[in-house]
């Protein structure tokens, strides 16, 4: 088996193994061969977890922090996420078969999302009420709410754990974030930066293991006020139901199945380029992925044309190697769900234009570029999401058309519009049913910019700044600033 890494999960400011010493392998999705151990969270350990958390957020130093030092303390943080991007990136592409350029760069870049938290910690602000009273002023304070559980897949991982302990964060609440059991690593070396960060014990717990009893256990905890997931829709609806449990507040972003529409008028060569970032990328492995291509038919040779070409062309290897463009799938079963739907669309009347099977002669999870080109919606391959390097083509006469497809699906996360018509990328952007939106664009970020679905790919926003206040609650204060004394209540007046 060779060297096998072994972690331990972040409880209360302490490396702990599960209670019980179970474990699970992580296995390296260039090599098949496992390169890591992870502790298998027993439901005490989440509830220890839970517990510090709370104790941090009533009792310990995190409490009595003003918001300008948690904001130092998130600045710092983000200081030593660019400092360790390197080690941060190789560790997240050995656990996931993600681009080390990729995972290198994204662990650089996230450190912006908890430098401009850090600079959100000291602007949250209540309001002073113009209140139709005598004698009385009412304000509000907003307070954070608690303990938070964060829940987040294996893919973008650093990322998605930036875009929920930044906010909660500054806004001083602590956290409990469960990594996915598919890839933890990442999330367990970003750990050790906690401490190092000024962050106080229990302020950030990690935990690792399985949905049940890990995530049923940390969702469903009475101490947990916030859950914020990201996954997908059958385990949301596992979430949903252990909420009822405490009440707790919840957000939920559930992937999707993204339209990428290009008209006659476009850019063929950006938009080309964009399709393939946008699907290619990443391999494919991304909740954004533009994975349902649409195209108008004066275009739409030419456009398959050059696609296939680049697609062809892409070299697919190591992904520690910078001449490596695409690297494996991070699990066998996103390789055998991408088979069986692909397999399903040829016998549903499909025509693979490209691709379509597991390279020859390479180990490994790897699967080649794939272009299925699709006689009508109706094919399950068109809403179903592969979270692959499989892109979905339909073709289109007209704006309405092709809104009406575009919007015929049950998931609404982001959509690409490729246009030199600027009239028509507002109609359309107003009109798609997506929580985000790119035109002559595709898969941008910023810390500044919220992001969200609609539909199946779930509800509420992360990032942004009103991001700080979805953890936070408004308090009312009244208060009599007359000098005489209150009248009897039991008397009329």
């Amino acid at each position: 088996m060779g060297d096998v890494s072994t972690f331990q999960m972040l409880i209360n400011g302490q490396w702990r193994d599960a209670s019980d010493g179970g474990f699970f392998d992580s296995v390296n999705p260039t090599t098949d061969q496992v390169w890591a151990r992870v502790p298998e969270a027993t439901a005490d350990d989440v509830n220890d977890a839970v517990e510090a958390a709370d104790r941090a957020f009533n009792d310990g130093p995190w409490a009595r922090m003003t918001p300008t030092e948690r904001g130092k303390c998130l600045r710092a943080l983000g200081d030593l996420l660019a400092d360790k991007s390197e080690e941060l990136g190789e560790i997240e592409t050995r656990d996931t078969g993600k681009m080390f350029k990729e995972t290198r760069w994204q662990a650089k870049y996230i450190a912006e999302y908890f430098h401009f938290y850090a600079g959100c910690a000291d602007k949250i602000s209540g309001e002073t009420l113009p209140i139709d009273k005598p004698d009385t002023f009412v304000f509000t304070n907003r307070e954070p709410l608690g303990v938070i559980a964060a829940v987040v897949p294996w893919n973008s991982q650093l990322f998605l754990a930036a875009v929920k302990i930044g906010p909660a964060l500054a806004a001083g609440n602590t956290i409990v974030l469960k990594a996915s059991e598919h890839a933890s690593a990442a999330m367990l070396a970003f750990g050790k930066l906690i401490k190092e960060a000024g962050i106080p014990d229990g302020v950030v717990n990690i935990v690792t293991g399985h949905g049940d009893p890990c995530g049923k256990i940390l969702t469903s905890h009475p101490k947990v006020a916030r859950i914020s997931f990201t996954g997908g829709p059958v385990s949301a609806q596992h979430i949903i139901h252990n909420s009822a449990q405490n009440f707790a507040e919840v957000s939920l972003e559930l992937g999707g199945k993204s339209p990428f529409i290009v008209f006659d008028d476009a850019d063929i060569e950006s938009a080309v380029n964009g399709c393939v970032g946008g699907i290619f990328g990443a391999s494919g492995q991304s909740c954004v992925a533009g994975s349902r291509l649409y195209l108008h038919d004066d275009i739409a040779d030419e456009f398959l044309e050059r696609l296939a070409a680049v697609a062809a062309s892409i070299k697919i290897g190591d992904p520690m190697l910078e001449e490596t463009q695409m690297g494996p799938l991070c699990t066998l079963g996103q390789l055998d769900h991408i088979e069986n739907q692909v397999a399903l669309a040829r016998q549903e009347g499909a025509t693979i234009r490209c691709g379509g099977k597991r390279p020859e002669g390479m180990a490994g999870q790897f699967y080649e570029p794939t272009i299925v080109e699709c006689p009508k919606q109706e094919l399950t391959i068109v809403d179903t999401e592969l979270f692959g390097p499989v892109v979905s083509v339909l073709r289109f006469r007209d704006e309405d058309e092709v809104l009406a497809l575009a919007n015929e699906s049950k998931h609404g996360l982001a959509a690409g519009i490729f246009t030199r018509d600027s009239a028509r990328s507002l109609r359309m952007s107003k009109k798609i049913k997506a929580g985000i939106v790119w035109v002559n664009t595709y898969r941008m970020i910023s810390p500044i910019a919220e992001f969200g679905g609609m539909k199946q790919s779930g509800y509420g926003r992360e990032s942004g700044f009103q991001a700080v206040y979805d953890y936070t609650r408004p308090k009312t204060v009244w208060m009599n600033t007359s000098s005489e004394p209150l009248g009897n209540m039991f008397v009329a007046r």
